[in-house]
């Protein structure tokens, strides 16, 4: 891992006595665009001296109420519980969009955490988000703001991508100040993350992590 250098010269190792804390990557993905990103934020945290990601995904809604997801899932990331988001010391929060805003999986996710709303137990903890859509204009921002609420209200704080970044501004396909976020086309195959969002994305961990040691500390 990459010591990151702060204030007063001192390195998060420093800070933290090597004191591993993790962050949480939760996402819900379709067609794999939002989990490609995941991977990115992932080792953007793990490049933060004494922080391990903690990638987590969540089950499909399905349309008949008697249908009950497998407790583990076939392949990619484990299903969350609320007990990673309570041992988390941040979150990066992930989907793709559905008519401006997250998809429906992470959202009943969401609303079932208000057991963790009424103990505070996300209070002071940083957060970000990030999204991948069809177009370029296909709601990312509207995405991104409102996947920002349910935060605001379990009392996190909130991190985003300043334009001290320099693929902010550089970018052509994905990429806000709000979140890291994809353009992953309409075709029948995604497209793969370019350059620029895989570095925004990686920024978008480490800045969490960052953040994460600091109020740890």
């Amino acid at each position: 891992m990459v010591a990151s250098t702060v204030s007063a010269g001192r390195t998060i190792a420093q800070i933290s006595g090597f004191r591993m804390i993790d962050v949480l990557v939760l996402y819900y993905s379709r067609h794999g665009s939002t989990a490609a990103m995941a991977r990115q934020i992932a080792r953007g945290v793990e490049a933060v001296t004494g922080v391990q990601a903690r990638l987590r995904t969540v089950p499909p809604v399905s349309a008949e109420t008697e249908a009950v997801a497998a407790a583990v899932p076939e392949d990619g990331a484990v299903y969350a519980t609320s007990a990673d988001l309570r041992e988390c010391a941040g979150l990066l929060l992930g989907s793709p969009t559905r008519f401006g805003n997250m998809a429906a999986p992470l959202k009943y996710f969401l609303d079932g955490t208000s057991d963790l709303w009424l103990s505070g137990a996300l209070v002071g903890k940083p957060a970000a988000v990030f999204t991948s859509t069809g177009s370029l204009h296909g709601g990312q921002e509207t995405t991104l703001l409102t996947m920002m609420m349910p935060l605001l209200h379990h009392g996190m704080l909130l991190v985003g991508l300043p334009y001290s970044e320099p693929r902010l501004s550089a970018t052509e396909s994905g990429g806000t100040p709000y979140g890291a976020s994809h353009v992953a086309g309409t075709g029948a195959k995604p497209r793969a993350l370019s350059k620029d969002e895989i570095e925004l994305c990686q920024a978008l961990g480490r800045r969490v992590a960052v953040a994460a040691v600091k109020l740890a500390a």
